[in-house]
């Protein structure tokens, strides 16, 4: 039997993705609005796991796994996709076709209203950031400025970044406990960066919350219930594919990309790859895209070439720098790093990649503060 053929597929699709998460039994995942959030079931970590129960999809930011139910049960359970089908619908049985038509319509609904609403969420999170961006105005000389130089980040005069701006007083929201809609939890200045996707267009911003009292300069914003401090910078509107091109519309033969805006400045301050383009792939799953999971695959490096939002530098590039920072899992962050080098290598003939690692414990700003060289 052909897999379209097969009468589960309809059964499977139509089932929420909440159910599938219980029947999987996946831990430590709460509640946040309408989705759940917690460690990653492969890599750990406390947040990078995220299950969006409307749009029935999951990821997660570090692995670049994601998919909707079937490929979570193929991913988490180590499935091939009959097998994946099996866990969850039983062994294959001939229906009825008056069934068969029942089950691919319900199918086709759940399909079509999670696409309506993706597609909804896009253009409102996308309108937002605009808006934002809007609010923002010339970096130099403003609380970004000095926050840059706290983190050893000095720059000439006039040589401020076009992609970056200050927001004098941005709201920090977050998800009411219930669900039912957003509240402010913190609002002060903050580092705006626009992340600009291939075409040029910035659709989504970068927001770092800036507080200069504190040693590294960031705000330190807590959980209203829990008391955990929350991430100080966010992203918002449309990131994957994008980059926040810090030497602007300079278009060199050498690209060096980093995570962070703080991580890939630093080598530019430093005067470390001279007349190179340098942008900041925002976080390590946007630079590195999907990897190809499965038995003894996780530190392979392989990249999933069906992944058509992953990062590739543009065609006039013939050198890339890939930077490692050395103050998250080696081994993990090593095998993203060489799935994302494959995949730019595999898109853009005759390109050549290099990783540059920073000290382990480091990240590349601490070793311009300070760290050494490797």
């Amino acid at each position: 039997m052909a897999q379209a053929d097969d009468p589960r597929l309809a059964e499977a699709k139509a089932l929420p993705i909440a159910a599938v998460v219980e029947m999987l039994a996946l831990p430590n995942l709460k509640r946040a609005g309408h989705e759940l959030v917690g460690p990653c079931p492969h890599c750990g970590g406390d947040d990078r796991f995220g299950v969006n129960l409307r749009k029935g999809l999951w990821q997660c930011r570090i692995c670049g796994a994601k998919g909707d139910a079937i490929a979570l049960v193929m991913w988490d359970r180590g499935l091939d996709f009959r097998a994946a089908l099996t866990w969850l619908c039983g062994e294959a049985t001939a229906l009825p076709p008056e069934e068969v038509a029942r089950r691919r319509a319900k199918a086709e609904e759940t399909r079509r209203k999670a696409e309506a609403y993706a597609a909804k969420e896009r253009a409102r999170t996308q309108a937002e950031a605009k808006k934002i961006w809007e609010e923002g105005r010339r970096a130099a000389g403003t609380a970004v400025e000095a926050y840059l130089a706290r983190r050893g980040l000095v720059l000439p005069p006039g040589a401020m970044p076009a992609c970056l701006r200050f927001h004098p007083d941005l709201p920090f929201t977050d998800r009411k406990p219930d669900g039912s809609g957003w509240r402010t939890l913190h609002r002060g200045p903050a580092m705006l960066a626009a992340v600009q996707q291939p075409d040029g267009q910035a659709r989504a911003v970068h927001r770092t919350w800036i507080d200069l009292d504190q040693p590294k300069g960031k705000a330190v914003i807590l959980h209203p219930e829990t008391g955990a401090a929350l991430p100080s910078k966010k992203v918002l509107g449309s990131k994957k594919g994008g980059t926040i091109r810090l030497t602007g519309r300079l278009q060199s033969a050498v690209l060096v990309v980093g995570e962070g805006i703080e991580s890939t400045l630093s080598p530019l301050v430093a005067g470390a790859v001279p007349g190179a383009a340098f942008w900041a792939g925002v976080d390590l799953g946007n630079i590195a895209g999907r990897r190809q999971s499965g038995p003894g695959l996780k530190y392979a490096g392989y990249p999933d070439m069906s992944d058509d939002e992953a990062f590739v530098p543009p065609p006039w590039v013939r050198r890339m720098v890939l930077l490692q920072d050395g103050d998250s899992d080696p081994r993990t962050t090593r095998a993203m790093l060489e799935a994302g080098a494959r995949r730019a290598k595999l898109l853009r003939p005759g390109l050549e990649v290099s990783i540059a690692r920073a000290r382990e414990g480091m990240d590349v700003n601490d070793m311009l503060n300070g760290g050494g060289d490797e």
